[in-house]
């Protein structure tokens, strides 16, 4: 199979043929249409989320379609279309057995406890729980934008952070997961404050839906979202994953706020001083947001197809393979805004 993979962190990804993979006893092996290259990629090939072993194929926002199938596999079979969570459950463990495949203790993850999706073909085990039926309309490239940015941000926004129509959202970063949530937010009656530096990416945020953008390069963002929202946001996200965005958060709440952590906290930002003076004072939630799982999928798919969101406008740019590694570089110079994803595997 062709696939591109991390060979020294940091560096170019190397592009070429690896052996094809085949599926464990209750796996399967997907032929990769589209996947999406995340910001948690990004951290795999820096070596902030370390990856078991050099050579190692990142990738988890997957579409496509089942090529091979293990012997104990029941509910599915080739040619079906699917995607899959990043978080894949086992279904044995405590967490699992209580309905949180999103956080099982055998934490198989593709892309960086095992092989991902950078490539043709990527095998996922425990098929049955944790594959996810496409519907016809949405096509592969979409799909795969859906898979961990899009559904991350609907649990955080409507399941972790429990939104109500009305009240205030602040998002803090408008990247894939950010903008995803400011979507979403909208779609739920929330009133929506999008916050970041990049004008480009608050231009988007507003016609996503944000009723009010902050530049954080100009301004204090926590005093801008406390005084533009009369005390502060009622649920506050840090869809970056930096410890000055956590913080602001955090801050920019009002009394009985929730904050809802949704990006990756790693390297230098591992451990942010949270603020917690505030936090007791005002009774403030924190609270942590990790995927989705795949039983949830089909009220996301309901959304979609009843018109409240339309994800497909997040995806700004369509690469091919070898263009992966020159993707992940400009993240870290925060390039780019919407999603960018890989539907060509020459």
């Amino acid at each position: 199979m062709r696939a591109a993979a991390i060979t020294a962190y940091g560096e170019p990804l190397v592009v070429g043929d690896f052996p094809d993979p085949s599926p464990g006893s209750d796996g399967v092996v997907l032929k990769v249409e589209a996947t999406g290259i995340c910001r948690s990629d990004w951290h795999a090939w820096m070596g902030h989320d370390l990856v078991p072993r050099l050579p190692h194929v990142p990738g988890h926002e997957m579409a496509g379609t089942v090529q091979a199938v293990g012997d104990d596999v029941t509910q599915w079979r080739v040619g079906d279309r699917v995607t899959v969570p990043f978080s894949v459950g086992c279904g044995v463990c405590r967490s699992c057995r209580e309905g949180h495949l999103n956080t099982c203790d055998s934490l198989f993850t593709p892309g960086f406890t095992h092989w991902g999706s950078f490539a043709e073909l990527v095998a996922i085990a425990h098929a049955d729980l944790n594959l996810v039926r496409i519907p016809d309309p949405v096509d592969s490239t979409h799909a795969a934008a859906l898979g961990c940015r899009f559904i991350t941000s609907y649990r955080a926004v409507v399941d972790r952070g429990r939104i109500a129509e009305g009240e205030w959202l602040a998002v803090h970063g408008c990247g894939g997961v950010g903008l995803s949530a400011v979507m979403i937010g909208a779609a739920m009656g929330a009133r929506v404050v999008a916050v970041d530096i990049s004008p480009d990416a608050l231009r988007m945020a507003s016609e996503l839906g944000a009723e009010i953008v902050v530049d954080a390069s100009d301004v204090d963002p926590v005093q801008a979202v406390r005084d533009m929202t009369d005390g502060g946001a009622h649920v506050s996200i840090d869809a970056l994953g930096n410890s000055a965005t956590a913080i602001n958060s955090i801050l920019s709440l009002r009394k009985h706020g929730r904050h809802v952590q949704v990006g990756l906290l790693l390297a230098d930002h591992a451990t942010p001083p949270i603020p917690m003076d505030p936090v007791i004072a005002g009774e403030l939630e924190i609270l942590g947001s990790r995927g989705m799982p795949a039983t949830d999928y089909p009220r996301v798919f309901e959304l979609i197809e009843t018109g409240g969101v339309d994800p497909t406008r997040l995806v700004t740019n369509t690469v091919s393979l070898g263009e992966a590694s020159s993707v992940l570089e400009a993240m870290g110079r925060f390039a780019g805004v919407g999603v960018t994803v890989i539907d060509r595997f020459e």
